[in-house]
């Protein structure tokens, strides 16, 4: 014979809320690098430039058409 087997109820995790606080210094932290990324794909090598020689330029080449910035 077969064994019928009841159903039982399933729990579900309940999400904590992370405080307004404890996300404010990581929005900022990300905030910052993705200037930094930006400046250095589009402005970097150009009239403020604050590394001397191509170096920086020529790495970045291929991300500066990627994203659409004028290069040459």
């Amino acid at each position: 014979m077969a064994e019928r087997t009841v159903p039982t109820s399933r729990t579900y995790p309940i999400p904590i809320p992370i405080p307004l606080r404890e996300i404010v210094p990581w929005a900022i932290l990300t905030l910052a690098l993705a200037l930094l990324i930006l400046y250095f794909v589009g402005a970097e090598q150009g009239a403020t430039s604050l590394i001397n020689g191509r170096a920086v330029h020529e790495f970045m080449h291929d991300g500066r058409h990627l994203l659409g910035f004028p290069c040459h």
